[in-house]
């Protein structure tokens, strides 16, 4: 089948690298791409928010599936105008991609299917985003509505820097602070059915030890030998089919992938939030131990038709991301990358992933706050990590930085 990826970024670029390693793929594309995809997809210069732009572009390749990997042109209806062309989409509609497009959406959507998550207030102006910081105490959790490419979330113990943030957004959620390690589950969604791929962990504080502002993600692990028994279960059970059955009920069957972000609490698992893509960093290392092959797991998805579990190798995977300079406040962008040439003949136990490049007169430069994802296998997890590392560090980017402490 032909495919055509949207998105420009690792999770994109995590997704074109498995999509080549399926048989049924015979032609792949992507659209916008960037300096890695370009070496596994052919790319093209589409804009990824414009509905009409992507069918056209679609229509044109012939395309038998379309894969949105970011959230903004899911919310943009992009799917949706991809669908109207006849051709199949792996992607929610605007509709209901809403679950990740708005927080408040979310936990009507949650409150009305009695899906466990943390008690929260929807705050429109500061006197009522104080009384919810006074309501729900330290540490304040407060949340833009709206996107935020990862990035539109404070948690502090600081109640002026909260109120801040709460400033600076047209409509926040603030909700009580869950304790407990987090964890994420990607289920697929075909509209009645569901299926979880394995758990899996990233890490948002951009330092070592947690430390830091929020980010993207800096990177990732799986399996989680740690999860307790009967996780994934629980979850399905209790969170994904109670959620995709309230989104049906109002008219929205739910196809693509729920990104199920959860906090693993004393009173069990509750939601932390609901993307509706596949995440990014956890893409690259669920993807790397992914046994069926993706793209007809994908298709199924499109078409309704999803049927078994899917399989994964044995083994764990790790990806370090390398950030560049001042991310994620001001990341400094247009440097150039070296050690890259030296990766390319490297074994399937370490890979680059590209997020955010560019190629400029054959020089591959930073173009983005996360510019790369290196991902380690291996038998275990202390193997794959070590992999991952040892990768790190022939790769070298002025001013960039990674935590040292992924999968400890």
């Amino acid at each position: 089948m032909r495919v055509l990826v949207i998105g420009s970024g690792g999770r994109e670029h995590a997704l074109c690298r498995s999509l080549k390693l399926d048989p049924q793929v015979t032609e792949l594309h992507c659209a916008p791409g960037n300096a890695g995809i370009e070496q596994v997809a052919t790319v093209h210069a589409v804009d990824p928010l414009d509905p009409g732009q992507v069918a056209e572009l679609a229509t044109r390749l012939r395309a038998d599936l379309v894969v949105v990997g970011p959230e903004a042109p899911l919310v943009a209806g992009v799917s949706d105008a991809v669908r109207e062309a006849g051709i199949a989409c792996f992607g929610p509609s605007c509709d209901a991609a809403m679950i990740e497009g708005s927080k408040a959406f979310a936990k009507e959507i949650m409150m009305a299917a009695d899906v466990p998550t943390a008690r929260a207030r929807t705050c429109s102006t500061e006197q009522e985003a104080a009384a919810a910081l006074d309501e729900f105490g330290a540490p304040y959790v407060v949340k833009d509505d709206g996107l935020a490419a990862g990035k539109g979330v404070v948690v502090t113990g600081d109640r002026e820097k909260a109120l801040a943030h709460a400033r600076a957004c047209e409509r926040v959620v603030i909700e009580e602070y869950l304790d407990g390690p987090e964890v994420s589950l990607f289920a697929l969604c075909d509209g009645s059915t569901a299926v979880p791929l394995q758990l899996a962990q990233d890490f948002k504080r951009a330092y070592d030890g947690d430390e830091g502002p929020n980010t993207g993600g800096m990177g990732a692990y799986t399996p989680l030998p740690w999860a307790p028994e009967g996780l994934t279960d629980q979850v399905m059970r209790e969170i994904v089919h109670p959620t995709m059955a309230e989104l049906s009920r109002r008219g929205l069957p739910y196809q693509g992938v729920l990104y199920v972000g959860l906090a693993l609490t004393a009173k069990g698992p509750k939601v932390v939030e609901f993307n509706a893509r596949f995440g990014d960093p956890e893409t690259e290392v669920l993807l790397d131990r992914l046994e069926t092959p993706l793209g007809g797991l994908l298709m199924a998805c499109a078409t309704g038709e999803l049927g078994l579990d899917p399989v994964f190798k044995p083994g764990a995977a790790v990806t370090v991301v390398i950030a560049a300079e001042g991310y994620p406040e001001a990341p400094v962008k247009g440097d150039p990358i070296t050690g890259l040439a030296d990766t390319e003949h490297d074994t399937e136990h370490a890979y680059v992933l590209h997020s955010g490049t560019v190629r400029e007169g054959g020089e591959v430069r930073s173009a983005g706050g996360r510019v790369l994802a290196v991902v380690g296998n291996g038998p275990d997890q202390e193997s794959a990590r070590a992999n991952a590392y040892d990768l790190v560090a022939r790769i070298g980017l002025r001013g960039s930085h990674h935590r040292t402490d992924i999968a400890r």
